[in-house]
This record gives structure tokens, C-alpha cells and sequence, in this order.
């Protein structure tokens, strides 16, 4: 057979209505929720037969198999529900509990009514602090970076999240006054915003290109246009990009 056959059978088999996936962790959770899918079709098709059976044989009151007929199955049920909760929960704290790589790219993301802010540290590596006092979107400063801290000096904060391709990503999501909802579809990543706490997740972007960033949760009237792009760059665009932020962001 040729190769676009082979290539036309293997694209047939993706599930084409997801979007497309572009996280070194995508994959398994893919591959998770799949199998949810097919089991809730299975489950429900045997749940219609035995329906189906229950009304053509009626069940008596002195039948012996009624531990085999409905409690077996129902073990069984909690059982594999158990596991794919289990297996759900450690796919999800591998990004959320499990700690990123020390070399991981740090970036702080902020969610305020109606706009995401992202948050470089510069070439010392380290954020410098906030006040929400000093919250002045007019002013260039969305979200209260102190200039009497020296480590803020050299922080630079941007409307669009540019990440380098094929490496880690360690996001410190923070909202500033109610909910928010930060999602990547193509990134398989989503974790709500919450005011007053600092919520780590890590990920690795594998392929470049320009992608949507959206809020999940309903935040106010303008929560219909609270929404950003993450741009995954080459290494090379990458450094070339954060050099020419990093020498504006220097006083």
C-alpha cells in the first residue's frame, strides 16, 4: 500500500474533534479521556440490555443469583470507576502537585476583569514583589509591580504569552479579583485563577505556532472578551524575542 494510504488510515482513527494537541502531556490525557468515552458507550449499551433482559424475564423472589444478577456488577462498576479516578488524579498532579524542573522558564500570569497579564522576571531570574495599592493599568503598571524593589527592575509584563518550543514552562496563575478561568485547549491546560493565591502549573509547548487563551469561568459582563494568545517560538525567535524585551524592561 502507499504511504498516503497508510497516512489517510492513520489520520482516521485521531479523534478529529478535539483540538489539536501540542503538550509533551496532551497525549495521555487524550488517551484517558478516550477510554472514559468508550467505556460510558459500553456501560450504556449493557445497561439497555440488561433493562432490556429485567423486563423480559421477570425476577422472582426466590431467585439465588440475585448477588450475581445486580451486586457482581455493581462491584465491578465501583471498581473501575475507582481506577480511572485514580489514573485521573495523577495525570493531573503531575502539572499541578509534582514540582517543575529547576531550569523550567518561570512566568507569572495574572487574571483581572477583563484582560490576562504575563510576567517575565529578567535576567535576575527573580520576580519582584506586588502591592495592590500600586495597581495602576494607566500608568503601565497593571499589576502593582514595586520599582522600589530591586528585583523589579528588570521585570517586563506583556499582553501575549510567548514560550519557547520543547522546553518546560512553569506558570504561577494569580487573579486579582475574582475567578478566573485560565485555559490553553491545544495545550490540554486549564486552572481556575483564584485571588489570594498563587497556583503553580508546569507544561513543555511541542510545536510552534499561535494559539488561543481563554477564560473558563463566567467573571463579569465583559467575561466574552477576556481572552489572550500564547505564540511558541523556535529557541532562537525565543531568545532573539525576550533580548529586545529585556533591554526595553532595563531603566
Amino acid at each position: 500500500m502507499s504511504p498516503i494510504f497508510h497516512q489517510a488510515a492513520a489520520l482516521s482513527f485521531l479523534p478529529w474533534w478535539l483540538p489539536a494537541n501540542v503538550s509533551a502531556h496532551g497525549q495521555s490525557l487524550d488517551r484517558h479521556l478516550i477510554l472514559n468515552l468508550w467505556l460510558v458507550l459500553a456501560l450504556l449499551t449493557l445497561s439497555h440490555l440488561l433493562l432490556l433482559l429485567g423486563l423480559l424475564h421477570r425476577r422472582t423472589a426466590e431467585s439465588q443469583n440475585l448477588w450475581q444478577i445486580e451486586y457482581l456488577p455493581l462491584a465491578i462498576l465501583a471498581l473501575l470507576f475507582a481506577t480511572l479516578t485514580v489514573k485521573a488524579e495523577h495525570l493531573w498532579a503531575a502539572s499541578r502537585y509534582i514540582g517543575a524542573d529547576p531550569a523550567a522558564l518561570q512566568i507569572e500570569v495574572t487574571g483581572v476583569q477583563f484582560a490576562w497579564y504575563f510576567r517575565y522576571p529578567g535576567t535576575d531570574a527573580t520576580f519582584g514583589i506586588t502591592k495592590q495599592q500600586l495597581i495602576a493599568p494607566g500608568e503601565g503598571n497593571p499589576i502593582g509591580i514595586d520599582p522600589a524593589d530591586p528585583h523589579s527592575a528588570d521585570d517586563f509584563v506583556t499582553s501575549e504569552l510567548v514560550l519557547p518550543v520543547n522546553r518546560e514552562v512553569d506558570l504561577r496563575i494569580r487573579a486579582q479579583d475574582v475567578i478566573h478561568g485560565f485555559a490553553i485547549p491545544e495545550m490540554r491546560l486549564k486552572q481556575n485563577a483564584v485571588p489570594g493565591q498563587t497556583i503553580h502549573v508546569h507544561f513543555t509547548p511541542t510545536t510552534s505556532g499561535t494559539y488561543a487563551i481563554l477564560c473558563t469561568q463566567l467573571c463579569g459582563l465583559g467575561h466574552y472578551r477576556m481572552n489572550a494568545t500564547v505564540r511558541v517560538l523556535t529557541a532562537a525567535e525565543f531568545a532573539q524575542w525576550l533580548a529586545t524585551k529585556q533591554k526595553a524592561a532595563q531603566p
